[in-house]
C-alpha cells in the first residue's frame, strides 16, 4: 500500500516527498485570507439551511483550508488548535458529503431520458429525496450552536497564525500530486479512479493558492478537466448503485440497465481524459462487465452524448 497526501494507493510502491526547493514563497496572501472568510460565512449559512450550493461550497472550503494548513504550511506539524479545527470540520464535511452525493444523484437522475420507465424514475427520484432528507437531518444535528461557535473561534485563531509568505510553492506541490496520475501499468479499477478523483481535487485546490499567472491558469484548467470527468463518472456510479439497491439489478429493471450504460460511457470518458494527459492507463478488463451495455430503453440523449 502506498500513501500519497493522505490517499492510500493499493499495489503501488511510489511515495513522493517535497524537496526543499519547493519553498518559493509564492502563496497568494489574498487567496489565503479569503479561505477563512468564505468558510466562516458558508458554515453559518449551512447551519441555517442545507441548500445544495451551500453544502458544496462548505465542503470545498474545508478541503482548501486543509490544503493550506497541512500541505502548504512551513511548520513540520499542525498545532493542537488547528488539528482540532480540521477534525471538527472533517466530521461535518463527511456528513455533508452524503448530502452532496444525493444532490448530484438527483440532478443526474432528472437529466436521464427514459420514457418507458417514467414510473420507476419517479420512484427513484422520490427515494433520493427521502434519503437526502434523512442525511440533512443528521447533518443539522452536527451543526449545533456550540460546535459552530467553537469552529468560528478556531478559524479566527488559525487565520492570525497563517504566514503564506513562508509556505510551499503551490504549483510545485500540485505538480507532485499529479505525478501519481502519470504512473504506468496501474490497473484503473473503480477504487483507483476514486482515489485519482480525490487527488485531482486536492491538486486543483493547491494550485489555486498560487498567484494568478498563465502557468497557474493552464494547470488549473487541465486539472479541472480531469476532476470533471472523474466526478461525472463517480456521480453516475453512485446513482447506479442506489438504483440497483432500490429497484433490483439489470435483469429486474430496464432503468438500472440504462444507468449501467451511462456509467460505462462515463468510465470510458474518464479513461480517455486520463490518457490525454499521458497517463498510459491500464483499464481493467472486467470493468466493462460491471457496466454492461444493455438494450436501450427508449431515446436517451444523455447516453448518446456520453458515448
Amino acid at each position: 500500500m502506498t500513501k500519497l497526501f493522505g490517499i492510500v494507493f493499493p499495489q503501488t510502491s511510489l511515495y513522493f516527498l517535497l524537496p526543499t526547493s519547493f519553498r518559493l514563497m509564492s502563496i497568494d496572501p489574498k487567496r489565503s485570507r479569503e479561505i477563512f472568510q468564505k468558510l466562516e460565512r458558508d458554515l453559518v449559512k449551512l447551519a441555517a439551511r442545507s441548500q445544495a450550493h451551500t453544502v458544496h461550497r462548505f465542503r470545498t472550503g474545508t478541503r482548501r483550508l486543509q490544503i493550506l494548513l497541512s500541505e502548504l504550511s512551513p511548520a513540520p506539524e499542525l498545532n493542537r488548535s488547528d488539528k482540532k479545527l480540521l477534525k471538527l470540520l472533517g466530521r461535518i464535511r463527511r456528513r455533508a458529503g452524503k448530502v452532496r452525493d444525493l444532490d448530484m444523484q438527483s440532478a443526474a437522475m432528472r437529466s436521464l431520458k427514459v420514457p418507458r420507465e417514467a414510473r420507476r424514475k419517479t420512484q427513484l427520484v422520490n427515494r433520493l429525496i427521502e434519503l437526502r432528507g434523512k442525511q440533512e437531518k443528521k447533518l443539522r444535528k452536527q451543526l449545533d450552536k456550540a460546535t459552530v461557535r467553537e469552529i468560528r473561534k478556531r478559524l479566527k485563531h488559525a487565520a492570525k497564525h497563517v504566514h503564506p509568505q513562508a509556505g510551499c510553492d503551490p504549483l510545485a506541490v500540485a505538480h507532485v500530486m499529479l505525478e501519481a496520475l502519470h504512473r504506468t501499468g496501474v490497473p484503473l479499477t473503480e477504487t483507483v479512479l476514486h482515489q485519482y478523483r480525490i487527488l485531482s481535487k486536492r491538486a486543483r485546490y493547491t494550485a489555486e493558492f498560487a498567484f494568478p499567472s498563465p502557468a497557474s491558469e493552464h494547470l488549473i484548467v487541465q486539472i479541472k478537466q480531469i476532476q470533471d470527468a472523474l466526478g461525472d463518472w463517480h456521480d453516475w456510479l453512485t446513482l447506479t448503485q442506489t438504483a440497483a439497491a432500490h429497484l433490483g439489478d439489470v435483469r429486474e429493471s430496464p432503468l438500472v440497465a440504462e444507468l449501467h450504460n451511462v456509467t460505462g460511457a462515463k468510465y470510458r470518458r474518464a479513461i480517455a481524459v486520463l490518457s490525454q494527459i499521458g497517463t498510459s492507463p491500464a483499464p481493467v478488463p472486467d470493468q466493462a462487465a460491471r457496466h454492461p451495455v444493455a438494450a436501450p430503453v427508449g431515446a436517451n440523449a444523455h447516453t448518446a452524448s456520453a458515448a
